[in-house]
């Protein structure tokens, strides 16, 4: 996917609201442009100040904020472990509270017998969330593949195999064993959510009003659910009622503390998988989140 920039100048302001025309300095944000994030960005590009909204894949951002080149950006969960100086920088998030349809572990063999695993190599988060679930849960440690993203699962020979995104919401799931949906997975397992995704900053960014135009253009983002379903089911040639389903009930936009409590745990059994150093340390205090 090729990066896509809009920049904003005053011009755009003309008719805004005081709030959203206020003096946020100009930034250069980082956002992704796939389905689960389209509650958090509609309309986000109208209410930068002077800024640059950049679109690219999730680890090109992250990769983008380390060196720099961002000042803030929309990042995998896990990165925020090999960052600890950046903060979460709103109470805006991607993340599920039960299913999330979209990240799945397909079984060729019962869990507990899995000796290889394949990857989605679109993904970090997850592919920390499932080897996270299978040595927890079946005491597997697997030996890891890549799965490309040209691939579809029944190409490749492993055990299981993870996919993200539409291919894991679309496949066909008949001549796998078992398969799992890794919310609901975690979700049921710890009894707290998940939180796939965060908007974050570096240091020394003033992020006081960012905070509060990313919280609005989530706000605005789910009261308009089922316009974007409707948009996005027709560009993307997807039935309605599955946009509409995926978008509605199987996400969940808001970063509340028990959002940042399941963080924390999915942070702590990443250190003591030694899938990170050590976790990160987090706090409401981070930025200007509101219970949920």
């Amino acid at each position: 996917m090729p990066v896509q920039t809009i920049t904003q100048d005053k011009d755009h302001f003309i008719g805004m609201s005081t709030f959203e025309a206020s003096f946020l300095p100009p930034l250069r944000i980082g956002a992704v442009n796939y389905l689960n994030t389209k509650p958090l960005v509609q309309g986000l590009s109208e209410q930068l100040r002077e800024g640059e909204l950049v679109f690219d894949y999730p680890s090109r951002l992250a990769d983008a904020l380390a060196a720099r080149e961002l000042d803030a950006a929309l990042v995998p969960s896990i990165e925020l472990a090999e960052h600890p100086e950046w903060l979460i920088v709103s109470d805006a998030c991607i993340g599920c509270v039960g299913p999330v349809l979209s990240v799945k572990l397909m079984f060729r063999t019962p869990p507990s017998e899995v000796r290889s695993l394949a990857l989605d190599e679109g993904s970090r988060t997850s592919v920390v969330l499932a080897q996270i679930l299978l040595s927890k849960l079946h005491g597997v440690h697997p030996e890891l593949t890549l799965l490309p993203v040209g691939e579809s699962p029944e190409q490749v020979c492993a055990d299981a195999t993870l996919v993200i995104g539409d291919r894991a919401i679309l496949n066909d799931e008949r001549q796998f064993v078992e398969v799992w949906d890794l919310g609901e997975q975690w979700c049921r397992w710890t009894g707290l959510p998940m939180v796939f995704a965060m908007w974050v900053a570096r240091p020394q960014v003033e992020t006081e009003e960012l905070s509060l135009v990313l919280s609005k253009a989530r706000d605005n983002g789910c009261s308009n659910l089922a316009t974007i379903a409707k948009e996005q089911s027709a560009k993307m040639q997807l039935p309605l009622e599955l946009v509409e389903e995926y978008l509605c009930h199987h996400l969940h936009f808001h970063l509340g503390s028990k959002q940042l409590r399941g963080l924390e745990l999915f942070y702590q059994y990443a250190a003591e998988l030694n899938f990170i150093q050590e976790p990160p340390s987090i706090a409401l205090d981070d930025c200007s989140i509101k219970n949920k």
